[in-house]
């Protein structure tokens, strides 16, 4: 391993990256300095120019693009704190994103109840109730667990930029029995049961099995995957009263913009819309209020 690939690990776990995007990251980087058969650090911003115009000759999507592009503003302003302005490493313009799926809270219910362990089920109830990211509580410790103010602390968010959420009585005893069901701990909420990483926490992959073997065994056939259950926290939030700015604190984002969408996704929002069929008045139905 190079000195600079271990400083960019080092910093992607610092700021609790999560695992896919550190090998991305890692990946990108790789090719980056293929491209011109130099080390990156003898780079600049007008390498990274060139190679953008490179992809962009490929067709690759701007999603793609704009993974290659922020990995290498992290590498130069995160690890090699060199400070180039963004506008030098421009983001390609993307495409509106689609609406995620959400589960009804009765999907929700029969998801949980699914979880064919202690284990699968305290990860589900977790992502349910707070809206981490996977990342998030892989990396849950027992001391973040506030039981006095009834808050978990996120200690590193994305960009690790730290929140607190609240924590139901609910979820703080599925914590305790989960908790004290474990044969072995390590210092980490949900520890990894691999013999080979005894010091380590769950891997995201465990996360993501929780979810689909759960929801296999509830027979819901929708593409489940630990986001899905950040969505419905959302957005099931919103259907039972909470305000946006709320929301968007809990969730941990940057841009309101990014928190809006849930509103398209808000039962109560879309009741609050009157239907303009039940504001004409049809000739069968007045016919009928004449019969």
């Amino acid at each position: 391993m190079t000195q600079l690939r271990k400083m960019v690990l080092e910093e992607l776990e610092g700021r609790n990256y999560t695992q896919a995007t550190a090998h991305a990251y890692v990946a990108v980087i790789r090719r980056f300095a293929k491209c011109f058969h130099r080390s990156p650090e003898e780079l600049d911003p007008t390498h990274i120019r060139q190679y953008q115009l490179q992809l962009v000759e490929r067709e690759l999507s701007p999603h793609t693009i704009a993974v290659e592009t922020s990995a290498l503003r992290f590498l130069y302003n995160k690890v090699l704190r060199r400070r180039y302005p963004l506008d030098d490493m421009p983001l390609p313009r993307r495409h509106r994103r689609s609406i995620p799926l959400v589960l009804s809270p009765d999907e929700v219910v029969r998801l949980i109840d699914a979880a064919p362990n202690l284990r699968y089920r305290t990860i589900l109830m977790t992502l349910y109730s707070t809206g981490m990211r996977r990342a998030e509580m892989c990396h849950l410790r027992p001391e973040d667990v506030d039981k006095e103010r009834m808050v978990i602390r996120i200690p590193h968010g994305k960009g690790d930029k730290p929140r607190e959420v609240p924590l139901s009585q609910k979820l703080l005893n599925q914590l305790r029995q989960y908790y004290g069901s474990l044969k072995r701990r390590n210092g980490w909420m949900f520890p990894s049961l691999q013999l080979k990483r005894p010091q380590d926490p769950i891997t995201e992959k465990v996360v993501w099995h929780a979810c689909r073997e759960s929801a296999w065994r509830a027979g819901i056939t929708k593409p489940i995957h630990p986001h899905t259950l950040r969505h419905c926290f959302a957005t099931h939030l919103l259907d039972n009263g909470a305000d946006l700015p709320v929301v968007q604190r809990l969730l941990g984002h940057e841009d309101p913009r990014d928190t809006m969408i849930y509103i398209h996704l808000s039962n109560r929002t879309l009741r609050a819309a009157p239907n303009p069929l039940e504001t004409i008045r049809l000739s069968a139905d007045r016919e009928a209020s004449e019969s």
